[in-house]
C-alpha cells in the first residue's frame, strides 16, 4: 500500500487510513503526512520531502 500525500510504501500493520464524506479512502504513512494534506491542504508537489514529486 502506498501512502495518499507522499507515495511511500506503508508497511502491513502500520499507517492510517481516512474515508472522507465521499466515499474516497486515504492511507498515509504518519501523522506528518496526515497533517499536510487534511489539515494545511499543502499540495504534495510543492513540499520538497516528498517522494512522488522529485525530479
Amino acid at each position: 500500500m502506498k501512502c495518499s500525500f507522499c507515495n511511500r510504501d506503508i508497511e502491513p500493520g502500520t499507517g492510517m487510513s481516512y474515508v472522507q464524506k465521499t466515499g474516497k479512502v486515504l492511507n498515509f504513512c504518519s501523522s506528518k503526512c496526515r497533517k499536510n494534506m487534511l489539515k494545511l491542504k499543502r499540495n504534495p508537489r510543492k513540499s520538497k520531502w516528498v517522494v512522488k514529486w522529485k525530479g
